[in-house]
């Protein structure tokens, strides 16, 4: 049975979609068949951190609608093996009706099929913690709240980890993205006053890393960029996920 993850943040900027497209990375590459999900309609950008813009066709609602099959509507990646894709439609808030209530859109059968399909699927949710938020954690076994060591990000985090509880989802853990260990240290902050802000348990730190960008622009997957250090972050994260122990590389 398949495990479904809601990647969220309270506001934007924070990295999130970058860490559903790298987590999902190496979740593929330890060899476990892994499906991501675009639930941003508004700003969806997950094809491009995939670099598999040319392959979208299909988006979930083709599955909710039940005019194709999520193996149908979703895509294979050409570059990273046991990965896959599904983006989100460009209707949604027309066809929800209001965009802050999710309307009837069900989607739990579409993820009765992903849990059957796949080991682990990530959702990108939309920031914030309106009706994207809501929806993507429908049926969300653990929910992934990005935040980075900024005030705001802190505050915004704080609120998602609360919509989430709401929402039913019991296993929640908080991702600091974008760490610059000597900006912690100049602002006399630990991780410890972050997650004790935030108020979930920690999963990761991922440093700041140029090559999210470089490699974003070059059309390259974070995972298999040359110079990536985050990239190593990131896999940490992937195998806390799949249960192993392992201990955080920045101190």
């Amino acid at each position: 049975m398949g495990k479904i993850i809601a990647v969220a943040s309270g506001k934007g900027g924070t990295g999130k979609t970058t860490t559903v497209a790298a987590v999902s990375s190496c979740l593929a590459s330890l060899g476990y068949k892994t499906l991501c999900i675009d639930f941003d309609t508004g700003l969806k950008n997950l094809d491009l951190a995939l670099c598999m813009s040319e392959y979208v066709v299909a988006d979930f609602l083709d599955v909710v609608d039940k005019r194709m099959s999520l193996m149908e509507a979703c895509h294979a990646s050409p570059l990273i093996p046991n990965l896959f894709f599904l983006t989100a439609p460009s209707t949604y808030a027309q066809t929800a009706g209001d965009p802050d209530d999710p309307g009837d859109l069900d989607v739990m059968p579409m993820f009765c099929e992903v849990r059957s399909e796949f080991d682990y699927c990530l959702i990108d949710s939309p920031s914030g913690v309106g009706a994207g938020f809501r929806l993507a954690h429908t049926s969300a076994d653990m929910s992934i709240i990005i935040t980075t060591g900024e005030l705001p990000a802190m505050r915004d985090a704080q609120t998602a980890v609360s919509a989430a509880r709401r929402s039913g989802t019991s296993d929640i853990r908080l991702l600091i993205n974008r760490v610059v260990p000597a900006n912690f240290k100049r602002f006399h902050t630990t991780f410890d006053d972050v997650i004790d802000t935030v108020g979930a348990r920690l999963i990761g730190v991922v440093r700041d890393d140029i090559s999210v960008l470089l490699s974003l622009q070059m059309n390259i997957p974070l995972v298999l960029y040359k110079k990536r250090r985050s990239a190593y972050d990131f896999l940490d994260v992937a195998r806390r996920i799949a249960g192993e122990e392992i201990p955080l590389r920045i101190r």
